[in-house]
């Protein structure tokens, strides 16, 4: 199969977990498909290059991505529009194109009706009413474009059962494959532990919804139980990144915190993932945190919270593979502390979330995925 991917930040230069899930499926299978990948030319040279067999085009010059904390409309429209003249000039039979920021999503249905490709949907997350409280009364154009964009597929691929699920509710009951995240299993064993001793790690980026402030509020209240000073490191920047860095001071745990920042090669995220003994995410909005697959797949259980619009309590199996506690830093605190003081614990749900990593090595998910596509392309024939 001819395979084009359509996704306006491109991973090592864009970090985040749909950039890398389609550059992980991506390069996977290339060693069997002719893959595309379209994004904006963040590389230096020609804007067509090729990468472990992969098909890179830069349609655009990078943009930022996020303007004041928000996903930037102008970045997404102009790289929407500029990928219209490149991708039409390619027959595929496959576009892929990444659900969110929606309007690339028009330009391969447009593929599909002018070049008779087949276009897949991948889903991350449903936003629905939340678009209300991200742009306020904006936000019924928001709702109104993911609903568009919803229908514009024959086959959606949400990441998790979680996502299928939301996409029913809001009306796409029918043409739903689930295929979830990965992670390289094998390759995340041998890359080594940083040089430190971690309590707690959170790796994301530094955003309001991610609720990093109840991290902090949860080691200040478990150090306080456990009679000792627990450690913690955050890596990843954002909006909200001075105002934690004042939280932290004012709960009495700054020089208990290490704020990393941006990290930028994967191996020294997962080299610090590895040197801790909790991953805590306790943000309320996530598909399926690639995060902690890999911290999974490390033998780092993880600590998520459960709310409505949360799948990471997907990737999470309470009891097995970690914990999912109330939105509360108290909860958090009580089974830190739990893991922290048990070391049993601690043992058994670190096998427990290993093996759940191994189920997702990404060479499974590409068999998925293949499995996918070719009956998509079969169902349109």
């Amino acid at each position: 199969m001819k395979v084009a991917y359509l996704y306006d930040a491109v991973h090592p230069w864009e970090k985040g977990g749909a950039q890398k899930r389609v550059w992980e499926l991506a390069r996977r299978l290339a060693d069997d498909h002719d893959v595309h990948l379209y994004g904006m030319h963040y590389w230096d040279g020609p804007a067509v290059m090729t990468k472990e067999g992969v098909t890179l085009h830069g349609v655009c010059e990078p943009r930022e991505l996020y303007v004041d904390g928000r996903r930037s409309i102008p970045q997404a429209l102009t790289f929407a529009a500029s990928l219209v003249p490149p991708l039409l000039r390619e027959d595929f039979d496959i576009i892929d194109c990444q659900e969110f920021p929606y309007f690339p999503c028009f330009v391969g249905k447009g593929h599909e009706l002018l070049r008779d490709s087949t276009l897949v949907v991948t889903w991350y997350e449903v936003w629905d009413d939340y678009w209300h409280d991200y742009l306020g009364w904006k936000g019924v154009f928001g709702q109104a474009v993911e609903r568009a964009t919803v229908r514009l597929a024959d086959t959606v691929v949400p990441i998790s059962e979680y996502i299928a699920s939301d996409l029913r509710a809001i009306g796409r009951t029918h043409g739903l494959e689930v295929v979830e995240n990965g992670v390289d299993f094998d390759g995340l064993q041998d890359i080594p532990a940083a040089d430190a001793d971690w309590d707690l790690v959170y790796v994301g980026r530094l955003s309001e919804h991610k609720n990093v402030d109840l991290l902090l509020d949860a080691a200040a209240i478990a150090s306080g139980r456990m009679d000792r000073e627990l450690s913690c490191c955050i890596v990843g920047d954002g909006p909200e990144r001075d105002r934690l860095e004042a939280h932290a001071k004012d709960v009495g745990v700054a020089d208990q915190v290490d704020f990393l920042g941006f990290v930028e090669a994967d191996d020294d995220v997962i080299g610090n993932i590895k040197a801790g003994s909790v991953f805590v995410l306790p943000s309320t909005r996530e598909g399926f945190p690639n995060t902690i697959l890999e911290a999974n797949a490390c033998g780092v259980p993880s600590i998520v919270v459960d709310h409505e619009e949360n799948g990471s309590t997907a990737v999470v199996e309470d009891g097995v593979t970690g914990f999912i506690t109330s939105v509360s830093a108290e909860a958090i605190a009580d089974r830190v502390v739990d893991l922290l003081t048990d070391d049993d614990l601690l043992a058994d749900l670190s096998t427990g979330a290993r093996e759940f990593g191994w189920a997702h090595d990404w060479d499974v998910i590409v068999d998925d995925l293949e499995d996918v596509y070719s009956s998509a392309v079969q169902a349109d024939g």
